[in-house]
């Protein structure tokens, strides 16, 4: 029977939560063991393990994967969250990558600087509201369904839903204006595997704070110019 997958990243969200996400959504339990010297970094560069030097890195049935994408691939495939035929895992993609694209604008939000934080904050808003959640808004309304594609529940509703949180914590009432999305982020709550992992003490992380940032740059020192993907 193989074990656990293991997680290799730091005690904080950065790429490495989506891959949470989506393996508490499958049921799936994991280890982690986190990144806090650089001296463990430089042991897993050493030993070969991160083929481009970068974390997020999974050790999962056999393998250690790196690439964020490559790994969220794996995983939603192997747990049935990738569709049913190649249209709907297109239709996934193109979902999970426009989700990406906003959740790139909250990626580096830890590591700016007060003034900067505020501004960026203005930006995420403004394209949450303006770009991206009124294209999963129509989405929903237009197809009357449950979830995203193929009214079956799938990565693009985890990746969903775990954006919608992470731009909540920006301005708590971002969803006023869309029904379709609000009604969207209670269902897809209450799934059992998903209402697990928003209940304390799951492993799930908490909002990025100045430890996090400083442990990030503490390990990478020398590498901090390329980003932890």
């Amino acid at each position: 029977m193989a074990g656990k997958p293991k997680l290799y990243y730091f005690d904080g969200r950065g790429k490495m939560e989506s891959i949470r996400w989506l393996l508490a959504a499958a049921g799936v339990e994991f280890e982690e063991e986190f990144l806090e010297t650089q001296e463990q970094y430089e042991k897993l560069l050493q030993g070969g393990s991160l083929m481009f030097q970068q974390v997020p890195m999974v050790e999962i049935d056999g393998m250690k994967m790196v690439q964020t994408r490559a790994i969220l691939n794996y995983i939603a495939a192997k747990y049935n969250l990738y569709g049913k035929d190649l249209k709907e895992r297109a239709l996934i993609d193109m979902c999970v990558g426009g989700t990406d694209d906003l959740m790139g604008f909250i990626l580096m939000f830890p590591f700016l600087s007060a003034e900067d934080k505020e501004k960026q904050r203005a930006v995420i808003v403004q394209k949450a509201t303006s770009r991206y959640f009124p294209a999963y808004e129509k989405v929903l309304k237009d197809h009357g369904q449950d979830f995203l594609v193929g009214n079956n529940f799938s990565w693009a509703d985890v990746h969903l839903l775990e954006a919608i949180l992470m731009v909540e914590e920006k301005k708590s009432d971002v969803l006023s204006g869309f029904p379709q999305l609000q009604a969207f982020k209670a269902r897809i709550s209450s799934i059992p595997t998903i209402k697990k992992f928003l209940e304390p003490g799951s492993q799930r992380k908490p909002v990025p704070d100045d430890k996090y940032v400083e442990t990030v740059r503490r390990v990478l020192r020398m590498y901090y110019d390329i980003k932890a993907n």
